[in-house]
């Protein structure tokens, strides 16, 4: 009992804390305006039209830290603070989400690949828990178990795939603002640290979710031992 209590309290802890580091970073960085004066909109547009993008737009969009791109009608959206202030954080959150329309218009394979995951993990992590349950609560039956750990993986899968996706787009994007001069060499730092904790949200998810699944699987190599 106590080794499960330490293990619930580890991928709890994990998750808060990378949500924690990127809140703190951005809301550091977030007050501190760019020498280049250009808003996140501004950035995005720039880094897009140098990059032969003018067909992909570039929204405002509700909530904090809601950025994202969306492949499918290729645009790229910014939270409101983001889209309308000048801020390091600002900028390098932009440039990131720019860095994942590049991706898609070079057809980086990671990309590739963890879109065409999107529709299948809609699947299996709607039914993954059930089997899992069942798998569990009825001992007789492993094999739900079994079933349910096979569509988890997909999600694992998933979350491993994203790690390349979103280091490399953060990349791409440090490269394009310190290229283009949309930050000055002493915020090249700052922006870092705002990408950096960024990330580590996708490196705690990926790790609470491999915890999960090699739990799963240690469950159920005990069930079917005892039988």
């Amino acid at each position: 009992m106590g080794g499960y209590l330490i293990y619930l309290a580890i991928i709890i802890i994990i998750p808060i804390w990378a949500q924690m580091k990127v809140k703190s970073a951005y809301t550091k960085y977030s007050k501190i305006p760019t020498s280049a004066g250009m808003s996140g909109a501004e950035v995005a547009r720039r880094i897009l039209d140098e990059n032969g993008l003018e067909n992909v737009a570039v929204k405002e969009t509700q909530g904090v830290l809601s950025d994202h791109y969306n492949p499918m009608n290729k645009t790229v959206y910014l939270s409101s603070s983001n889209y309308h202030h000048h801020s390091v954080a600002g900028a390098a959150v932009a440039a990131h989400e720019v860095g994942h329309a590049i991706q898609d218009k070079e057809g980086y394979a990671a990309l590739r690949f963890r879109h065409a995951l999107v529709p299948v993990v809609n699947i299996t992590s709607k039914f993954a828990w059930i089997f899992i349950m069942i798998g569990i609560l009825v001992t007789a039956l492993p094999n739900f178990l079994l079933i349910g750990i096979i569509l988890m993986a997909a999600g694992v899968i998933f979350q491993m795939v994203t790690l390349p996706v979103e280091f490399n787009a953060s990349s791409r994007a440090m490269d394009q603002i310190v290229s283009l001069g949309l930050i000055s060499n002493a915020e090249e730092r700052d922006a870092r640290k705002v990408l950096n904790a960024a990330a580590m949200t996708y490196v705690a998810a990926a790790a609470v979710a491999v915890l999960e699944l090699i739990r799963l699987i240690l469950i159920f190599t005990n069930i079917t031992r005892n039988d």
